[in-house]
């Protein structure tokens, strides 16, 4: 039997489309082996506000000359898990569904609040997110697994080492996945198209966002926010 295989770094409360992604796949590898990238997804996000967009972050301490791993990303101040749900409060008190998952996202952030390494924040929401949304995927890290020199290299490695037979990433992998050493080594190399997502009704009258935090389509549409995840796979 053929196994999917995604590896991505760990984002925090991501968009519909990281889902998309993970719902696609057997195994899902968080690769907080990469180095921490300022001003990224990986600890902060946006939700939509009365006012417009608005950015939830996480602040972390970045240490050494050239950075460090996202898996030794330390939170600096415990504060901002109450200012975030404050914030989810306010922005979306009147959605259809807020009150169905409250309970849930209000603990979410309780027990985030005692969490210090940021991949284990992600984690922790990703895996939540995942429950609400029927998503079974296996979700591991990138530690478990011997890493390999170069880019498409150990991508191909962790493919080998998983019993991937399949490959899926973003569109963005293009400009660097070199897809004859895929082809070499007998896997296929997939990326998701996040073209063509329907709307649904977001809050307030602003143009429609679709790059916003999962939360938003979880708490305006329910149980019915996998109709809204089509995300489809092309060859790369």
């Amino acid at each position: 039997m053929s196994k999917k295989l995604a590896i991505v770094q760990s984002n925090y409360i991501p968009w519909k489309g990281y889902f998309d992604l993970i719902s696609m796949v057997d195994e899902f590898i968080l690769f907080d082996d990469a180095q921490y990238t300022r001003n990224d997804w990986r600890n902060r996000n946006r939700i939509r506000a009365a006012h417009g967009l608005v950015w939830l972050t996480i602040p972390v301490q970045v240490s050494g000359r050239f950075g460090q791993r996202i898996r030794d990303a330390k939170v600096t101040d415990a504060k901002w898990a109450t200012k975030h749900w404050k914030s989810i409060v306010t922005s979306y008190s009147r959605a259809p569904y807020f009150y169905h998952y409250r309970e849930l996202f209000e603990l979410l952030y309780q027990e985030a609040a005692h969490e210090t390494m940021l991949s284990r924040i992600n984690y922790q929401f990703t895996r939540a997110i995942c429950e609400i949304l029927g998503i079974s995927t296996r979700i591991s890290w990138s530690w478990n697994y011997q890493l390999a020199e170069g880019k498409t290299e150990r991508l191909i490695n962790l493919c080998q080492q998983a019993g991937a037979s399949t490959y899926i990433t973003g569109p963005a992998a293009k400009a660097y996945i070199d897809r004859r050493l895929f082809d070499a080594a007998g896997i296929k190399a997939a990326f998701i198209d996040y073209s063509g997502y329907p709307t649904y009704r977001q809050l307030y009258s602003a143009p429609f966002a679709h790059r916003v935090s999962v939360i938003d389509l979880i708490l305006n549409t329910g149980p019915c926010a996998p109709k809204y995840m089509k995300g489809t796979i092309c060859d790369l």
